[in-house]
This record gives structure tokens, sequence and C-alpha cells, in this order.
């Protein structure tokens, strides 16, 4: 093994401030105080966010660690060619959504990003560097970055590593601080070492993994696949339960007491979201398909089928429960993120889950903790210009009319016919269910759709419950 001693002294950079990137590399700058780690984005707004106390992104935990090393060693700036120019350590963070055009719409990963990124670091570098793909990546993609980083006129050297992410929104910070591991692949011990000393300031040796970089690559895809097959699978069991009476909960909790199976990432709900799941596992689709792997490509496109289905069904559910009409009645919408603890919506299923209630002339009034209605509005306009290919005039009227955001769960409730629980922020539990029965019209329905309110006690209150795989429940019956 190479000793640490013969790497010069680290300088950081990261090229993209999202979701990845910021917390990341804060969490390194806050470890590390005498490594400089200079963040950078072309996003003015976002890197002025980050220099404020008002951050782009909500995450427990993260406006203290950021605060701790903004102004000692940590900097965020526009200026991604001088950041490329003063380090040696170049981690790529940028966005690498599914394709909308083109060869492998609608599966594969748009890389457009990436290769910019690559050329500018190209452009911009002399003497040696190691750039770390810390963006979900397709298999072999640091092939194509190597050759383009092969180009440099600056008689520049490199070496490629990948050092995927594993963090869980809401908990970025503990994830963090204390990984499960740390995966970095790549073909040059030298700068596998490099990097896995500077992790090692504070994360166990046995927990660094190195690998090939084509094993690391391919381990984010599939451990994202695998977890959310995990959670379709559990969500296929739930309308199974209730069509039979059983309850989902109780039948994962029998079956998580498996050592073989465990009781993780299998509490039903209306559907997973966020920026990985969906993304990674068409991704996966793709590279299967791409290389003829066709029945493989099937078995894993299935589990995204299952979330589509599961969110569809439970608005269906709202609407036929509703004496199978919504139109023109109030609907209350708890939550708004992809899950608690984050600000992030990207799809999430409360956005489609709306779009369903919208289409049938349901009035939404919309709460969420974190998520401005700038956001909700946006991920509302957006996903009825993906339904139907551009935004018409009636639906940029239903946004219009029929969405109002409330900053508070009792006025978002006031006057609704239902209330729809679609994120799981932990201040749902501790509501006063009474005072917003009396808000109410009657019947009073409330549906549960990440299964965290104790349906029996509400209806004790008054309420009609239903929930996610659970039997329904309703005052005096």
């Amino acid at each position: 093994m190479i000793s640490v001693h013969n790497f010069p002294s680290p300088r950081i950079c990261c090229i993209g401030a999202g979701y990845v990137g910021g917390p990341t590399m804060a969490m390194i700058a806050k470890q590390c105080p005498d490594i400089p780690v200079h963040v950078v984005d072309v996003n003015q707004h976002r890197i002025d966010q980050w220099n404020s106390s008002d951050l782009p992104i909500y995450e427990p935990g993260l406006q203290d660690v950021v605060e701790e090393a903004r102004g000692r060693n940590l900097t965020f700036s526009t200026d991604v060619e001088g950041a490329i120019k003063s380090s040696n350590i170049i981690f790529i963070s940028v966005n690498t959504p599914t394709k909308t055009f083109g060869i492998g719409a609608g599966r594969a990963a748009n890389l457009e990003f990436i290769e910019k990124c690559a050329r500018k670091i190209a452009e911009c570098s002399t003497g040696h560097k190691v750039v770390v793909e810390k963006s979900t990546l397709p298999v072999r993609t640091a092939e194509a970055v190597k050759r383009i980083l092969m180009s440099s006129a600056n008689n520049a050297t490199f070496d490629v590593l990948s050092n995927p992410e594993f963090l869980a929104e809401g908990t970025a910070i503990a994830d963090l601080l204390n990984p499960d591991r740390v995966l970095i692949g790549g073909e040059s011990e030298a700068a596998v070492e490099q990097l896995a000393s500077v992790y090692g300031r504070w994360i166990p040796r046995e927990r660094i993994l190195t690998t090939n970089l084509w094993s690391s690559e391919l381990s984010k895809l599939t451990a994202n696949a695998f977890l959310a097959q995990r959670v379709s699978s559990i969500n296929a069991i739930s309308a199974l339960c209730e069509a039979t009476g059983a309850d989902v909960d109780e039948v994962a909790r029998a079956i998580g007491t498996d050592s073989r199976i465990g009781p993780k990432f299998l509490k039903a709900s209306v559907g997973f979201g966020g920026s990985c799941f969906q993304k990674d596992i068409l991704n996966l689709v793709y590279l299967c398909e791409h290389f003829g792997l066709n029945e493989v490509a099937k078995y894993w496109e299935q589990v995204v089928t299952m979330n589509d289905y599961q969110k569809k069904r439970f608005s269906a559910r709202i609407v036929r429960t509703m004496f199978h009409t919504v139109s023109d009645k109030k609907i209350a919408i708890w939550g708004f993120a992809f899950k608690k603890d984050t600000n992030d919506t990207r799809e999430s299923a409360a956005i489609y889950i709306c779009r369903d209630l919208l289409e049938e002339r349901a009035r939404l009034t919309i709460y969420d903790p974190q998520v401005p209605e700038s956001q909700i509005r946006a991920e509302l306009t957006a996903v009825f210009q993906d339904t139907v290919g551009g935004l018409s005039e009636h639906h940029q009227r239903l946004i219009e009319n029929n969405v109002l955001v409330s900053r508070d769960p009792y006025e978002a409730a006031k006057d609704s016919h239902a209330i729809a629980v679609l994120t799981e922020w932990d201040e749902f539990k501790r509501l006063d269910m009474t005072r917003v029965f009396h808000a109410m019209h009657r019947p009073a329905f409330l549906f549960d759709g990440r299964n965290i309110l104790d349906a029996m006690h509400l209806a004790s209150i008054g309420f009609e419950v239903h929930s996610i795989g659970r039997p329904s429940y309703r005052a005096g019956g």
C-alpha cells in the first residue's frame, strides 16, 4: 500500500453545488480543516444561497456543518476555471437526468453536463489531477471522461476515479459522518489511496471499499435498484392486503424478522420518489437493453411500472371513495416533498397524485413545511407538460385556479372534504386532529399515503380513514 506521505497536500474542488456536491464537500471541509475545499457552480443564485444563512438545500444538521467550515477552508463560488487550476482533486457532481430526447429517451442518462465538465477540466488543467466521478453514471462513463481528458493541450495528466454517493436525503449528514461504506473505484492504486486518505481522516479504513472503475459505477445503480425493488415489492403486497383484509404493516413485520430479508425498506407507501431511484433503474434498463439483455431489462423495468401503478391506484381510490367524484371538492394535501426532512420534490409521489386529482377538477390546498410555493407550482406545471406534451390553457387554468398553497396544515384542512397525507413529516403525527376534524366537511375523509397516523384513533374522532394496505376505519364501523 502506498504511503500517504507520498501524496501532495490535497486541494479539492467540486463542480456542482447540488444535493450531493454541497453536503459532501461541507463534510470533508469540516472533518479536514487543513484541506481547502472549493465548491463551484455556474448558477450564481445557488452559490449566493450557499454563502448565506438560507441554504438551497434543507437537510437536518447541514447549516451547522457549513457554518463551521465556510470562511475557514470551505469556499463557494462561480469561478470554475480558477477552482480547477488551483486543485489537484476534482469532484464532478453535476446533474445526470434521464434523457428526454433522441436515442435512449426516457431511459438513458443525459451525460451532456458530465462531458462539458470533462472538457473544461482538460482545458484548464496543468500538472497532474485526480478526477472523481461523484455523479451517478452509467457503467464505463469513465472511459469517455478519460478520452476527453487526454485531449488536454496543456500536457496535463489525469487519473479518473469513481466514488458514488450513497446518501439518503433527510439523513445525509449522519450518512456522511458515519457511512456504511465509502466506495472508490479506479485503476491507479496511488490515486485510489490518495482519495481514501481523505475519507480516512474520520472513516475507519475497513469501511472504505476499493474496486475497479466499472464495478464502482455499476454498484451505485445496483444499490438503488435493489432498494427500489424492495419498496415496489411491499407496495405490490399492499394491494393484495387491501383486497383480502390483511394488514401490510403486520405482513412487513412478520417477514422483516427473517434475518435473510430484514426490516428495512418494507414500509408500504404511495410510492417512492427522489432524484435517484427511478432515474437509476431506467438507466439500468437502458444498459441491459443496450447489451441485448432484454429479459433482465424487463425485470427491472417492472419495479418502475409497479411504482407508477401504486400512485395511480392511490389517486383512483380517493376518487372512488369520495362517491366517484372530487370535482369542486377541496382536498388538503399534507406534504409535497418526496420524503420528510428534505425540500427535494424530484419525482415526488405528491406531484402525480395532485396531477390526477386536478384532472378530476378537485380544488387542492397544499401544505409542506419546507417546499416553497414557487417550487410546487413549477413541479405541477412540468408534470402537465410531460403528460400532454406541452402546457395547455386548460391545465394552466387548473394550476392557477384550483391550487392554493398554505403555510399552515390547519388552514389547509379547513373546510376540506378530505386530507391526503403524502409526505411522512413528523409534525403530522402531533397535530390536534380533533380540531382538524371539526373544521372539515362530513364525511371527513383521510387518506394516509404514508401509514403514519393512528387510523383507529382517527376513526374514534369521526374520520373515515383509508391507508395503504390496511383495513379502512370509520366512526361506528
